[in-house]
């Protein structure tokens, strides 16, 4: 069986309310305006994908990563970015989107073509990228893992203690209130709130107002409430791949049979995971609200995203070196200003043996 094949019979056991692979997908607006913050996360992607490709070739004997992904300096709202996008779009359907980077094994390496061929038209090198050993779509996260790890555990044993202490407190001191028998359930409901069960806890908040009593029941109640959303919160760091973009990933391999990876850089680590267990993963439905969730993410146009928590995948940098970074002044149409930040340098410390695991490089040396 083929990576292909292997990946398509994969798609059929993902549930269609997640995502329908036999649905187009859906066309994209042009955007028509950039903003500052978006620049900058442009900016932030940019030196991932940068860190990743002097990390690999950097530090391997047997493989080159080449810059692959269609991108362009060009923001929405310059002249010549409507065709840029729109020829983009067209990309998207022909071939599928291309990952950032492409890993060649040296012997396969095309020293004239180089380590950039993001501009190079697909139908011009199709045979070449079918020589690729993976495709790498690269993803930044403005977080470093282990001190948000650290302050999510913080935050979750606060508000445990803040839950449980409400929860006695209503029980010891409300009790002959909640036994009125329009109020008992609640004292089922309290009686069933543990550690183990904050997770799952839901109830309505009471609105009692007839009384001095009661609106203090009442209050203790909003404060449990407040406690066991804060619990219930996602307190994960996640590799991100956007429900629209699965389609056109699957839509790329279907065409080129390489296999592909989600590389995750933080500021301090990188996580990588395949595209093949990404299928596995949201095909469990015993995995959603566990390893991953869907969310619309509102620092993407509130996209659909599933977000899938980074320890599902292989740690293959333990160590990154923050990189520098600066203010830029960009001057848009009709005088309009934007400011964003520039990043240059950092290193990534990859762990050659776990990236040789991932990308099932049976090499003696990467």
């Amino acid at each position: 069986m083929t990576y292909y094949e292997n990946i398509k019979k994969l798609t059929k056991t993902v549930p269609v309310e997640l995502v329908d692979f036999e649905q187009p997908r859906d066309q994209a607006r042009t955007p028509t305006q950039a903003s500052s913050n978006f620049i900058t996360n442009k900016e932030q992607g940019d030196w991932a994908e940068n860190l990743i490709t002097r990390a690999v070739n950097e530090n391997s004997k047997n493989f080159v990563a080449v810059k692959y992904g269609k991108s362009d300096d060009l923001v929405a709202g310059e002249e010549g970015f409507d065709t840029f996008y729109q020829e983009f779009q067209n990309e998207l359907d022909t071939i599928g989107k291309r990952p950032d980077l492409l890993i060649f094994k040296r012997s396969d390496f095309d020293n004239n073509l180089g380590f950039d061929i993001s501009q190079v038209p697909h139908y011009q090198i199709t045979d070449y990228v079918k020589k690729a050993i993976a495709g790498i779509e690269v993803r930044s996260s403005a977080f470093l893992i282990d001190k948000y790890e650290e302050a999510m555990r913080l935050k979750t044993e606060k508000f445990i203690q803040i839950a449980l202490e409400t929860k006695h407190k209503i029980l010891s001191d409300f009790s002959d209130v909640l036994n009125h028998p329009a109020r008992q359930n609640y004292i089922e409901i309290l009686n069933s709130i543990n550690e183990n069960t904050l997770n799952i806890t839901n109830f309505r908040t009471p609105s009692w107002s007839s009384s001095k009593t009661l609106i203090e029941v009442k209050e203790l109640f909003k404060q449990l409430k407040s406690a066991i959303k804060e619990i219930q919160k996602r307190d994960y760091l996640s590799i991100t791949p956007k429900v629209e973009d699965i389609k056109v990933v699957y839509k790329w391999i279907e065409t080129f049979n390489v296999p592909h990876f989600y590389f995750q850089v933080f500021f301090d680590k990188v996580y990588g995971i395949s595209f093949e267990q990404i299928l596995k993963i949201i095909s469990d439905s015993d995995n959603d609200g566990v390893i991953f969730s869907v969310e619309a993410d509102a620092k993407n146009q509130n996209k659909t995203t599933i977000k899938i928590n980074s320890k599902s995948g292989v740690q293959i940098a333990s160590k990154v070196d923050e990189p520098e970074h600066e203010s830029v002044r960009k001057e848009m149409d009709r005088g309009r200003l934007l400011f964003y930040v520039t990043f240059k340098g950092g290193t990534a410390y990859l762990d050659l043996d776990k990236l040789q695991t991932i990308l099932e490089i049976d090499e003696v040396e990467f």
